[in-house]
């Protein structure tokens, strides 16, 4: 299926205006960058890239999608012509997933003609602009969790397909699991999940609904025990399946006076293996003041498709270079509230002598290679062709590496300003 149209307007209306003037295969290098972090946020994490690299081997305008713009006359009909033999031909940099982001990281580099590259920017904000805000949650909430693994269960809180990217998001981030089958079946996501209140409610008594959980799938399982009493729902879960019983799920109340209520509970009919689970409407805050509670993992629903107050990380996607007369030149949007820095961008990451990250370097023009530090951006796509896959698991390491090596301030829950600072540097300098 094409991703062609996954787009706005004005992409094309541009190209049409371009085309006709004949700047549409100027040299151009187009930058997406966030210009600050969300209020409070001390880092954030990349996510979405390989998603996007997908999307743009599909991003072709087939008969349907061309037919569409010729009947509602979008574009004229040189344009249509342009259209049907798209290709991306040009080269994409950008940071990795699982990579940390500061204010004015270039998260990716698109260079290639003007027109084949001013095409991509929806589709490349709508995917890196969600994914990143999900993983940017999801790192603050695998903090907070101190190692107790927590499940994504959020499917039913966003868009059916938001919710497979939301999946992998997390995953990348640092959850364990998710409860989205169709994330497990195209991602090779951990899956998990058991009952929800309606199944206790089926049957006639708390305790049948028990057992026929565990006839069916087995001791191992984890039954849900908050539906009417608590206590007598625990004595009745350890009844039925004994001392072996994987888990319990509480899913409202007081979670971390319950949440020690239980561990006693379970303790004191010799179930000391079995395992408290907390869901219910969690958030990093929330994960964070179970800390001193006895519970052994979470599962996070809403806060987590939603970015945790913050849904998109507001990265932008600009032209800050152009060709002219066989040179390349930094180009700028000088507005006093959505300043750009012009000119091709590298980025390097500062190391201290004890292993901590210091700054966030990007250097302007192209003879301002990456130095004295962590080079950033990896090479995507070049002439059209896509260079570079990983595993989700690669991406995984690379979110621990790269958030452990961030002074420990950044890892505060707390509001407070980004973790490094972000340093400009012009070649030659």
């Amino acid at each position: 299926m094409t991703t062609a149209l996954l787009t706005d307007q004005y992409e094309l209306t541009m190209l049409q205006a371009s085309l006709r003037d004949g700047t549409a295969t100027r040299r151009a290098v187009f930058e997406m960058f966030p210009r600050r972090l969300p209020d409070g946020r001390r880092y954030g994490i990349v996510a979405g890239t390989g998603r996007l690299l997908d999307a743009i081997a599909e991003f072709r305008f087939d008969d349907a999608a061309l037919g569409h713009l010729a009947e509602h006359h979008i574009v004229d009909g040189s344009t249509l012509d342009w259209l049907a033999d798209y290709r991306f031909t040009g080269d994409i940099w950008g940071y990795p997933e699982g990579e940390a982001f500061f204010p004015g990281s270039p998260l990716l580099i698109v260079e290639g003609t003007f027109g084949e590259a001013v095409v991509l920017e929806t589709l490349a904000l709508s995917i890196l602009n969600h994914d990143s805000a999900i993983a940017s949650a999801a790192s603050r909430m695998i903090t907070a969790a101190g190692g107790r693994p927590c499940i994504e269960m959020g499917s039913r809180r966003t868009h059916e397909r938001a919710a497979v990217a939301s999946a992998r998001a997390a995953y990348i981030a640092g959850f364990d699991a998710t409860s989205n089958l169709e994330a497990g079946r195209v991602h090779g996501i951990p899956t998990a999940g058991t009952s929800a209140h309606a199944f206790t409610l089926l049957h006639d008594d708390e305790r049948d609904a028990f057992a026929s959980q565990v006839a069916s799938l087995g001791r191992g399982t984890t039954l849900l025990v908050d539906t009417y009493d608590i206590e007598t729902a625990v004595r009745a879960a350890v009844d039925v399946a004994g001392t072996e019983l994987g888990a319990v799920r509480i899913d409202s109340g007081d979670l971390p006076q319950l949440a020690a209520q239980v561990r006693k509970q379970l303790d004191s009919l010799g179930a000391t293996k079995t395992r408290v689970i907390v869901t219910s409407d969690l958030d990093e805050h929330a994960i964070a003041a179970l800390a001193a509670a006895p519970a052994d993992g979470y599962g996070v629903g809403t806060s987590l498709v939603t970015g945790s107050g913050h849904p998109t990380c507001g990265f932008v996607y600009k032209l800050v270079a152009r060709g002219a007369d066989g040179d390349l030149i930094g180009v700028a949007k000088k507005s006093k509230d959505k300043l750009s820095v012009g000119g091709r961008k590298y980025a390097w990451r500062r190391i201290g002598a004890a292993g901590v990250a210091t700054q966030e370097v990007i250097g302007i023009g192209e003879h301002a290679a990456p130095r004295d530090g962590r080079e950033l951006l990896v090479p995507l796509v070049r002439s059209g062709e896509r260079v570079f896959d990983e595993s989700l698991e690669s991406a995984r390491q690379r979110r621990r590496t790269s958030v452990e090596e961030l002074p420990p301030h950044a890892r505060q829950l707390s509001h407070g300003e980004p973790a490094i600072e972000t340093t400009y540097l012009r070649e030659g300098r």
